[in-house]
């Protein structure tokens, strides 16, 4: 339930539309509710803006599905990452007009476009081709919390050339998504090209020397360029979310 959904109940009360028996009967899960192994937060898209996101990580494809009906029956946007395809497969099956994202292995289902809430474009920028999943990860947040998403995928340093193709892109851009392995050297490249903020996202891919990926988090951790902020290993998910409330319009605006 978010504020737009408790608005309109309350407008409808107020109208004499809906009972106030039937409305508590809406509310009566807030602020979550107690599934025994899981505490849904219900409440969240009303706080926060946006609704609570699966983890599909660590979770048994059982106690997923509950989870996600739970969320998709407050009528918000339903968002689950970090599955693989046997799980996103039973998701289709139980939530027909939801999609499972191979690359990203997320599964999500709205009932309608996601409304632009933000200032400008997010543009979201991979080092290589192995970086995609953690990079579509990014854009599938972004996107679903309510922004325009570019992507620019497999531009690293090797080929320079390859970045400087789409610098009219990156320069129109509100806010940017740099995912890289290896040494992570493609955020601070980027920083030095643009004037807004960057969100880098160090990935596991790499040889031994990158140690799943703690080379390129030092590294982007120590970015010379301005305005890098970095989240940890693969958070896809958490750098989507930044950029998204980065460039969220406000509500009086």
């Amino acid at each position: 339930m978010d504020r737009e959904s408790v608005r309109q109940l309350l407008d409808e009360v107020s109208g004499g539309r809906t009972s106030v028996d039937a409305a508590l009967q809406r509310l009566r899960h807030m602020p979550f509710e107690n599934l025994g192994f899981a505490r849904v937060d219900v409440h969240r898209a009303l706080r926060s803006g946006f609704c609570e996101v699966v983890l599909g990580e660590g979770k048994t494809a059982e106690q997923i599905v509950a989870i996600s009906e739970r969320i998709a029956s407050g009528g918000g946007p339903l968002l689950v990452t970090r599955i693989p395809a046997d799980v996103g497969g039973m998701l289709a099956q139980r939530f027909p007009g939801g999609v499972y994202n191979a690359d990203a292995r997320t599964f999500h289902m709205v009932d309608e476009e996601p409304q632009n809430k933000g200032r400008g474009e997010i543009v979201v920028v991979s080092a290589g081709t192995s970086d995609i999943p953690v990079a579509e990860e990014a854009a599938l947040t972004a996107w679903l919390m309510g922004n325009r998403v570019e992507r620019i995928f497999d531009v690293g340093v090797a080929g320079i050339h390859r970045l400087l193709a789409d610098r009219t892109t990156l320069e129109r851009a509100a806010v940017l998504v740099v995912v890289a392995g290896m040494e992570g050297a493609l955020p601070s490249v980027v920083g030095g090209l643009v004037d807004c903020p960057i969100v880098a996202v160090p990935t596991s891919v790499g040889y031994g020397a990158s140690f799943g990926g703690l080379a390129a988090l030092l590294g982007m951790l120590n970015s010379c360029a301005a305005g890098v902020t970095v989240v940890n290993i693969d958070n896809g998910f958490g750098a989507g979310y930044a950029a998204a409330l980065i460039n969220r319009r406000h509500e009086k605006e």
